[in-house]
């Protein structure tokens, strides 16, 4: 398979430094040889372009939101990037920065298929608006911002309007919600997966009732979006926005083996990793133990 790796060194999304560093982080790593290991022709497009923004201008733009013009920037030019590539016939991986850039990547994925869904893998729901975030930071709103709801800027990147509809999208591994994302989930009746439904039912009754929904619904098309937060922090400390409680590495490997297994999966984003909170390096471990994974079975 083709496979172009995508680096967005973004962290205004999280408002928090250090994820920026992720890509090239792992790439100093191995990441290009550890995909192509796997007999892939990978080619490395670099890191898009994240204009400079000072702190004193996150919120230039209004509207409640940090750093909302540059963000906004950043994800057209890689849902531009993300479409081209799924044009090309490759597969686009993309190592983040901040989850806020999984608006950019679905986008993408969104203008070549029309029957597409979303599963976000990710220890908070990313579907605050900019009426009920308590931060105002962008990666908790990009979800939502998918399914149509929020400010219009955030909708409206690439493409005026939605680009998934609420049926499809599946949200696995919460366990951190405000109130404003419980109102949503119970209005738009989201497939959500949270870690007590895990811990109670298994991973396993997970997958199968998503991809029980995914031939209800007729999904043919994966978007697959990974938080590096969905894993424990006991397994996974180098991360922005830590929760205990998390998935085991064992449970989050063995979803994404049953994910990759529906053969649906066109695209993917790994996001969230900061090294520097990564202290004794375990984080940057696991991250490229998951890239390893995910290129054997792609």
């Amino acid at each position: 398979m083709k496979v172009n790796v995508i680096g967005v060194p973004l962290n205004l999304g999280c408002d928090c430094e250090g994820a920026e560093s992720a890509p090239n982080h792992l790439r100093e790593r191995g990441l290009m040889n550890i995909i192509r290991k796997h007999g892939h022709r990978a080619f490395d497009l670099g890191n898009l372009y994240v204009p400079p923004v000072s702190e004193e201008e996150k919120f230039a733009s209004g509207n409640g939101m940090k750093y909302l013009d540059t963000i906004v920037e950043v994800n057209n030019n890689l849902a531009e990037l993300v479409y081209d590539t799924l044009r090309g016939g490759a597969f686009p991986l993309v190592i983040g920065g901040d989850h806020s850039l999984g608006l950019g990547s679905a986008s993408g994925v969104g203008k070549c298929f029309d029957d597409f869904g979303i599963i976000w893998l990710d220890a908070h729901g990313d579907i605050n608006t900019s009426e009920t975030s308590p931060s105002g930071n962008i990666h908790g709103m990009s979800l939502s911002a998918l399914m149509g709801m929020g400010s219009e800027e955030l909708v409206n990147v690439y493409a005026p309007g939605n680009k998934v509809h609420p049926q499809n999208v599946f949200l696995v591994g919460t366990r951190s919600l405000d109130d404003g994302e419980l109102d949503l989930i119970k209005r738009e009746k989201l497939s959500v997966y949270p870690m007590e439904v895990i811990r109670q039912k298994g991973i396993g009754y997970v997958t199968g009732d998503i991809k029980a929904k995914l031939k209800d619904r007729k999904i043919r098309n994966l978007h697959f979006s990974i938080d590096v937060d969905s894993i424990d922090p006991a397994y996974a400390p180098g991360t922005g926005t830590p929760v205990p409680e998390g998935l085991t590495p064992q449970e989050f490997k063995d979803f994404v083996d049953s994910v990759l297994s529906t053969n649906q999966v066109k695209s993917m984003d790994i996001v969230e990793l900061n090294p520097r909170l990564d202290f004794n390096g375990t984080t940057t471990k696991l991250c490229l133990e998951i890239i390893d994974h995910v290129a054997d079975k792609i």
